[in-house]
């Protein structure tokens, strides 16, 4: 996922800005040699220095004086419109408030200071309070509406066309009554999202256990939580669990009690309610004000009315077309796990949803001889962590060294320099990046997985940084952090966010650098890079036993990667319900949405497993705030991202030449070229379901016999 941080509380695409993308950038340079010991006045990073609440409110608005000088340049200029004169000046603004936004955005979801996440939510606010008031700024459309761009480069003329076009839908052309009560709205938008992110990021719902009941869990888990057991040896508990996902993965996949599954599984649903509850109805009310004062019917219309897939109406059109196509494969599927369910368990009646990622598993290891624990002493973090970089450094031809001296915001985080190697082979070649790595659970951190892009580069001027900000195992001493195989899954994803951010933050202007694409292909890039982890040679590159070192073998690789096929119509199923949730919240007058009701429904619609009584998965599903209404991008770039896998020569998947013609095509443009330009330019064509329908039949043709 890409990083839910602020601007994003508007609609995907505010202005040009990357508003939703945290992360443009300020005028200035990172030095190509050594990293700098980075100092508390430093201008590009709002956790240098002084880990204080009084620190990031002086830095923030030093950037927002920074934008309003830029404005005011603007507006002075009495001459005729020119790039130099008026684009440039609007672009630096663009850059002031996106480096603003991103970092109090970071600082409000991983500092390890409760009153600097405090300040940084106010900071936020402020920063989208002047993001929106730009966007109503009659006085700099007009400047730019009359700037004269036919003999720009292409990639000038698109942010031209696309920033008017955003202050189109952002209401500039309304009157001053109308612009004002679109400001208003804006600003509710950003408080009611900001709420409901904390909320979730704040509240981490616990569940106790009996020894007994951690029967099945694999044994570093069970070390790990060894010493409350042991305290408590006598009477047989209790042991502390938390909803952080390297707790709630291995018990809702492992765990043989069904009591203990339920428990967590509700604990899970159920954090920030009822608490977040109202926060929800009220933002999705003003989001529906804000869609009908701007002139559109709902608030799915506007929030596609910029995306490639261009209205509320084709996003429904395609959720037919996947629907259609996973439907038969999908009740298969769940029809032959149901099956083996009964037969361990007489009476079952049907699976509930609590327990349907334990029977998958169960069945798993029946039907495939595959147990997803058998993989886990292959995947320690550390390993892990080499085998992605050393296998994005192959396919992006690039080079990654540690930032040894960057400022970090907290000790567990690790910063990384990206290098182009040089063509003469001088060593380390030209510094093209850097990123940073927070990748365990701590108190008060955002508890999901997320890519941040924080400085999108301007060419010439400053590199593009940006973060990863995770909750895998590890972390801890002792503990070696074994990995799932869909954690490692996630790594690869969230990873291919990031190479796009700093391969495609080379570009001249703020406002198209790094991950500025539409809103509905930033998942294609990721999901991509996902397909690589099922290569059984590029696996055992990284994936050793964390004792002997001993490689993974390649039958259990191959039987890893037949028994994950099977499951890929549930997940398109769930997907297909989240999907039509969030776009139903966004479609209809919000007074006549009962949450829980159309939640159920919804699920129903989607998937065959029994409801849990008691599921408040909305009030944690911070994708409505981030996403809203367009969470279909998962599903739509799921089809794009497997149409670019299947261009690449699968018996040379890093070294070929088509590991080059991508990044070229799809990651190196950024923003400076509409997503289905990107995707022609790769394939030659437009993206179709071929790819998919393929993928989705794979689960049934190579069943272990």
């Amino acid at each position: 996922m890409l990083g839910k941080l602020l601007l994003l509380t508007a609609w995907p695409s505010l202005l040009g800005l990357a508003a939703v993308l945290p992360g443009s950038l300020l005028p200035g340079s990172l030095p190509s040699g050594p990293s700098p010991v980075a100092s508390a006045a430093d201008p590009l990073h709002a956790w240098a220095g002084l880990n204080h609440p009084t620190h990031l409110e002086a830095w923030v608005h030093s950037h927002l004086d920074s934008q309003q000088q830029a404005i005011q340049q603007l507006l002075a200029n009495r001459e005729t419109p020119t790039i130099a004169n008026t684009l440039a000046p609007y672009d630096r603004a663009v850059a002031e408030l996106s480096l603003a936004g991103s970092e109090a955005g970071l600082m409000y979801s991983v500092s390890p200071n409760k009153a600097v996440r405090d300040t940084a939510e106010t900071l936020i606010q402020k920063v989208s309070e002047s993001t929106v008031a730009l966007s109503l700024n009659q006085q700099v459309y007009r400047a730019l509406a009359a700037l004269d761009a036919t003999k720009s480069d292409p990639a000038t003329q698109y942010y031209l066309r696309r920033t008017l076009l955003e202050y189109r839908l952002a209401g500039v052309d309304k009157d001053e009554a109308t612009r004002k009560r679109v400001q208003q709205l804006q600003e509710r938008i950003t408080q009611l999202s900001l709420t409901f992110g904390r909320n979730v990021q704040e509240h981490v719902n616990t569940v106790t256990a009996t020894p007994d009941e951690l029967a099945g869990l694999p044994a570093d888990f069970l070390a790990r939580h060894a010493p409350a057991a042991a305290a408590h040896a006598a009477n047989g508990g209790p042991i502390q669990l938390t909803t952080d996902y390297p707790d709630y993965m291995p018990v809702m996949t492992f765990a043989h009690s069904a009591d203990l599954r339920h428990r967590m599984f509700l604990a899970y649903n159920t954090r920030a309610f009822p608490a977040n509850k109202q926060v929800l109805l009220d933002l999705l009310a003003a989001r529906q004000e804000l869609a009908t004062t701007l002139g559109f019917s709902t608030w799915a219309d506007l929030a596609t009315a910029d995306q490639m897939i261009g209205s509320a109406a084709n996003v429904r059109s395609f959720l037919a077309e996947l629907d259609t196509a996973s439907k038969p494969g999908a009740m298969k599927e769940s029809a032959q796990v149901l099956a083996f369910a009964k037969q361990q368990q007489p009476g079952l009646a049907a699976i509930p949803a609590d327990s349907a990622l334990y029977w998958y598993e169960q069945y798993r290891a029946k039907v495939y001889h595959f147990d997803s624990q058998s993989v886990r002493p292959y995947f320690p973090y550390d390993r892990v962590q080499q085998g992605v970089l050393d296998t994005a450094a192959r396919l992006f031809h690039v080079e990654f060294h540690p930032a040894l001296h960057a400022a970090v915001w907290d000790p567990s985080v690790t910063a990384w320099d990206v290098y182009d190697p040089s063509p003469q082979g001088q060593h380390p070649g030209k510094l093209i990046g850097r990123f940073y790595l927070d990748m365990h659970p701590r108190e008060g951190k955002d508890k999901w997985f997320s890519a941040y892009p924080l400085v999108p580069g301007i060419r010439g001027q400053q590199v593009p940084e940006a973060a990863l900000i995770c909750n895998f195992p590890g972390g801890e001493a002792g503990n070696p952090g074994l990995m799932q195989y869909s954690d490692v899954v996630t790594f690869f994803h969230e990873f291919g966010h990031l190479m796009h951010a700093i391969l495609g933050g080379q570009q001249q202007w703020a406002g198209i650098s790094g991950i500025t694409t539409e809103g509905d292909f930033i998942e294609a890039p990721s999901q991509m890079l996902e397909e690589f982890f099922h290569n059984p040679a590029l696996l055992q590159t990284f994936a050793r036993h964390y004792e002997t070192g001993e490689p993974i073998p390649t039958a259990l690789v191959e039987r890893m990667n037949r028994a994950s096929a099977f499951g890929r119509g549930n997940w398109v199923r769930t997907q297909l319900f989240y999907t039509r949730f969030a776009l139903d919240l966004h479609d209809r007058p919000p007074a006549s949405i009962d949450l829980d009701a159309l939640m159920r429904a919804d699920y129903a619609a989607a998937l065959p497993y029994t409801w849990v009584d008691g599921n408040r998965m909305y009030a944690s599903f911070t994708h409505l705030t981030g996403y809203s209404s367009n969470y279909y991008t998962y599903l739509f770039d799921k089809v794009i991202a497997l149409d670019f896998f299947d261009q690449f020569d699968q018996k040379n998947l890093l070294d070929g030449a088509t590991a080059m013609r991508y990044r070229k095509t799809i990651l190196e443009p950024g923003g400076s070229e509409p997503g289905a330009e990107m995707v022609k330019n790769f394939l030659g064509r437009p993206q179709n379901l071929r790819a998919f329908e393929q993928w989705m039949g794979e689960e049934f043709d190579n069943p272990e016999k």
